[in-house]
């Protein structure tokens, strides 16, 4: 932990020298939250590949934050609450805004829900807010309690656990069963009766920015999972995508990814591109996801967020 509130620290003074070339400084810092087998860095390389530099650019101080690369959404978000108050303590910011990648919108919702009064805006990028229907292809191919359950459990463990290690997290809990079972439909509509706010009253809407809370909702997504030939991991995304019978980024559909204010879900992007990856590359003729991020730091600068 406290090698954890140092890192912190100097992380925020490389921040705050790095964004005082930006005239308009964002209020709240952005606190970045992977998903499912996820990481802060792995082998030098950022989950959210660049990201933070174009956040800093926007005159945001940026945290990422490190949660189990395995396990249920809200053993996930206290996780992230735990470092959501270093950071408040460490910047003398009251709020902070959340922006979670898949099972990440599922974790900073969870946040937002129980400290709204933490939370300036929570984004989801991905996210699985209606379920994923490869998750339930997935879940549902192997019996509760069987031998194919023990093994699929212990390989996807042993993969979070390896994550895990890269990534300087080898204690962080992890059931992958778990994660699983909080991303399907059954576990996600679960979910969202415990935390309603910024969820659209019916599949595929969407409701105003600000909810109920006092905490400001917004998503985008993709609806296409292969997006472009030198990017060696679009060929598993198609044929993940192949279980879905409507728009998808070959994890989550598109519509399933619709939280509060929708900025887009058709975008010509997959469920890595969204963040950047796979090192920046992306489809040749759609916006850069990059620039997704500096639209919507300037957004949320508008706001006075």
């Amino acid at each position: 932990m406290k090698q954890h509130v140092w890192a912190a620290v100097i992380g925020l003074f490389t921040l705050f020298t790095q964004a005082a070339h930006s005239s308009e400084q964002l209020e709240y810092p952005v606190v970045l939250v992977h998903g499912l087998f996820g990481f802060d860095n792995l082998l030098g390389v950022d989950y959210f590949y660049r990201v933070p530099s174009v956040i800093e650019d926007e005159g945001g101080n940026v945290f990422v934050a490190e949660v189990s690369s395995a396990h249920n959404s809200e053993l996930r978000g206290e996780q992230l609450l735990e470092q959501v108050a270093l950071i408040r303590a460490i910047t003398g910011k009251d709020k902070v805004n959340l922006i979670g990648h898949s099972q990440g919108a599922q974790t900073i919702r969870y946040v937002a829900s129980v400290k709204p009064q933490w939370v300036a805006s929570a984004t989801s990028i991905g996210g699985v807010n209606w379920g994923s229907r490869f998750a339930d292809v997935v879940r549902g191919s192997v019996d509760s309690g069987s031998f194919s359950e023990q093994f699929l459990a212990s390989l996807a463990n042993g993969l979070a656990g390896l994550i895990d290690l890269l990534s300087g997290k080898a204690t962080a809990p992890r059931d992958a069963l778990e994660a699983l079972s909080a991303l399907t439909t059954e576990g996600t509509l679960a979910f969202n009766q415990k935390y309603p706010e910024g969820v659209p009253s019916s599949y595929c809407g969407q409701t105003s920015a600000l909810a109920s809370n006092g905490v400001y909702y917004f998503s985008w997504s993709g609806s296409k999972a292969w997006t472009n030939l030198l990017d060696p991991a679009d060929n598993a995304l198609a044929l993940f995508s192949q279980v879905f019978d409507e728009p998808n980024d070959g994890l989550v559909s598109a519509c399933s990814s619709n939280l509060g204010q929708v900025i887009g879900n058709d975008y010509k992007m997959n469920h890595l591109d969204q963040v950047n990856q796979t090192i920046g590359i992306h489809h040749l003729f759609e916006t850069d996801p990059l620039t997704l991020y500096r639209q919507h730091i300037r957004r949320l600068k508008g706001l006075e967020l």
